[in-house]
This record gives structure tokens, sequence and C-alpha cells, in this order.
């Protein structure tokens, strides 16, 4: 049988456990969002889950969409918490050890076959790790902070993402990234040839959900004890998410001004979050502010609607398109962000930016959003019109051509002129 006589099959690398990965998680429910929607084209979407609840997953399978769980492993369920507590990167231990690898030094974990046995055309990593295969492949790294942030990193933690990446990259077909700035740097410190990395953009996180009504936005207001102003900052509690430099502008906000500027802060709660607890404690803005922990997205959709401002003084940033930032924008919510690697770029001119490391420039941004009103409605129709450039659609048909592509299937005039066009930024 001819290649293109069947169906093109593809199959997404979807292991993760809710809640923990973050922006990745997003990256996987905005793809299955934006293939089920797709009705002109006889593609198969397979994603390549965990066994158990995928919950997380489910309400976003539609169209030519399936999830294909992995068989229930051998090992209790109370071990691999254990297991992916001490594994100091994503890839849990107990998928190690049973693919076959149990470290960096032994390279990437074996398929466990599933992907062959779907006759699968190409795999798709949307997350850094991965595991071993012939089939040809796209990766995203998506960043390179543990080169650029080493002090937020165990040595281990460098060598596991430098191993994992190097090993990723050289095996994929197509490298992706999604800014211009990530791709310049993916190339300048792995040497990758410029043809095999591309820059294609996500969209919001937030644009595969629907808007929350003003009945969630009330309950999420009750349920969390919400003031009624706030500004919102939506990430976990990594250190170079820079949440204590955020801390220090509200206690000179307070201190310099004798302003009270009250903060709501959702996403995971790791290990770093309890010296944010006690600076904030030290500052004495323990009262200002609100950390909600990881909130479902019907709530974030809300947080963003009722949010005066979004601020995000993140130390890296490189999710073109995806981040809080486009959220901000899609939210029709008005927006302060970094000067920092792919931010600047993104932003345009709907956004204000600050040298994160810069706490009286982190307080003025925060400041003018907070007191002008009429700055913060041309940043709100700016960001509109920016973010207007990302949509989902727009995300899914770019990723198929390029599977098209990397398959040897015959290329449409839509597939065509996508892989042509330039990236927004």
């Amino acid at each position: 049988m001819r290649a293109d006589a069947r169906p093109l099959c593809i199959a997404l690398d979807a292991h993760l456990v809710s809640g923990e990965p973050g922006g990745v998680e997003q990256v996987i429910i905005g793809l299955a969002h934006g293939f089920s929607a797709l009705a002109d084209g006889d593609e198969q979407y397979y994603f390549l889950t965990n066994a158990g609840d995928q919950s997380w997953l489910e309400p976003h399978m539609g169209g030519a969409c399936r999830m294909v769980q992995d068989r229930p492993s051998p090992e209790p369920a109370g071990w691999k918490r254990i297991a992916r507590q001490v594994v100091p990167f994503a890839a849990p231990l107990w998928r190690r050890l049973r693919y076959g690898s149990v470290g960096p030094r032994l390279g990437l974990p074996f398929s466990d076959g599933t992907a062959e046995s779907l006759d699968a055309d190409v795999v798709h990593f949307p997350q850094q790790t991965g595991f071993r295969t012939e089939i040809p492949s796209v990766y995203h790294p998506h960043d390179l902070q543990h080169l650029h942030l080493a002090e937020f990193f165990t040595a281990e933690q460098i060598a596991v993402r430098e191993a994992t990446y190097r090993a990723m990259c050289e095996q994929a077909a197509m490298v992706t990234m999604t800014s211009m700035w990530g791709r310049r740097d993916l190339i300048e410190h792995y040497g990758l040839p410029g043809d095999k990395v591309v820059v294609i953009q996500l969209a919001p996180a937030i644009g595969a959900y629907a808007p929350a009504s003003p009945a969630v936005m009330r309950a999420v207001t009750q349920r969390y004890h919400l003031p009624g102003r706030f500004i919102f900052y939506p990430a976990q509690t990594w250190p170079h998410k820079n949440h204590l430099g955020l801390l220090e502008a509200l206690a000179l906000l307070r201190a310099r001004d004798g302003l009270e500027v009250p903060l709501v802060c959702s996403g995971r709660l790791n290990e770093h979050y309890a010296k944010i607890a006690k600076r904030a404690t030290e500052l004495g803005v323990q009262d200002l502010v609100h950390f909600l922990g990881f909130v479902e997205p019907e709530e974030l959709r809300a947080l963003y609607s009722m949010a005066t401002a979004v601020v995000i003084p993140s130390m890296f940033e490189a999710f073109g398109g995806f981040g809080p930032l486009s959220e901000a924008f899609l939210a029709g919510t008005p927006a302060a962000c970094s000067n920092v690697t792919s931010l600047p770029d993104e932003a345009g001119d709907a956004a204000l930016l600050f040298d994160p490391t810069d706490v009286s420039a982190i307080a003025d941004a925060t400041r003018c959003l907070w007191t002008d009103a009429d700055l913060r409605n041309a940043l709100v129709k700016r960001g509109t019109a920016n973010v207007s450039r990302f949509t989902w659609d727009r995300t899914a048909r770019i990723f198929r051509a390029h599977y098209r592509r990397i398959a040897g299937r015959v290329l449409c005039d839509e597939d065509r002129a996508l892989i042509a066009a330039p990236p927004a930024f």
C-alpha cells in the first residue's frame, strides 16, 4: 500500500501527571483542542498517556483525536509518586526503569512499542522528555533556561537536561521553538542546522477553554476570599519566576507611595514556596498576598477576567504567544512584563516593560497599571490586536503541514503557505 493511501497517523507523547508540569500540560491541551477541530483532513492523532485518570485531557478529545493509555504498571501507585519526587527532572523514574534506561548516562528510555504498534508516521514530543524511536519525530525543548540561569539548578538537573535535550534534538527530524529568540538561542548553544529548527508559535493556553461566566467569577471570589481589586501572576513558584521581586515591589509601593496593591498568584506551590512565604512575612506584605496553588482552567480564566492587571516579573520565558502575557491579552486584561528573552518581542507596544532585577522598575510599572485607567484601556486595545495573530486552529494547521512534509506526503497550497510564512516574532 502506498504511504499516502492511508490516513496520516500522528502519535503525541502526553505522558504526564496533571498539575505538575505547568505550561507543558497546557501545550498538550491546546494541541488537542486545535487538532480536534480540524475537519478538512484525514489525519489521525493519538495522544499517548499514562494509565489511570486522564480527566485533564479527556474534555479536549474530539474529531480525529484519541487517547491511548499505557497498560497498568505493576508498580504500586505509591512507588510512582515517590519516584517522581526523587527524579530531578520531569521523566518519571518508573518509566525509565520500565523502558530500559536508568539515567542520563545511559541515554533516552526506549519506546514501549505503542507508537510503533499504531504504525505512526510521526511522533510528536511536546514536552522536554521523550523516548527513543526510529519513527521520524518532532521535538519541543521549549527553552534552555538551565544554561542561562544555572544557579537555579543542581548539577544533576543540568546534566539530565543536557543529556535529554541533546539526544532528543539529535533524534528529531524537526525541532520547534516558539520564538525567533528561542530559535537563535538553541542554534547558538547546540549547533543545530538552521533548517532543522522551526519557529511555530502557540496560542494562549486559555484559548482552549470557554470564557468564565459571571456566576463562575462570583464563585471563585467566594472560594478564595479574593479582594475586590488585585493584580494577578499565574506561575509555579520556581525561582526564575521571580515572585520575590514582585513581593519586594509591593513592599516598596506601600512604603514609598502609601499604595496597597493586593496580589493573587496561581500555580502549583512547589518546594520553593516556603522561601517566598517567609519573605512575604519579613517584608510585611503577607496581608496583601494570596497564593491559591493549582487552579482549574475555568477558575484561571475567571482570575484573568477579574484582575485589574497582570504583572509578569519572570527572569526567563520562552513560550511565544502562549504564556501569561498572551493569556492576559486574550482575556482583555492590561499587562506589564520583564524585558528579557522573548517577552519584549511578544509584547510589542501592548504591555509595559521593566527590568526584572530592578525592584523600583517593577513597582513603577505596577503603580502605573493600578492607578491609570486610560493606560489600562489603551493597553487592552493593543493587546487584543496583538493576540489575534495566534489561534490554536492556525497552530494545529502549521503542525499538520509539517507532519505531512516529514512523512513525505503531498502538500496542499495551504500547507506550503503555512510552512513558508515567517513567524510573528
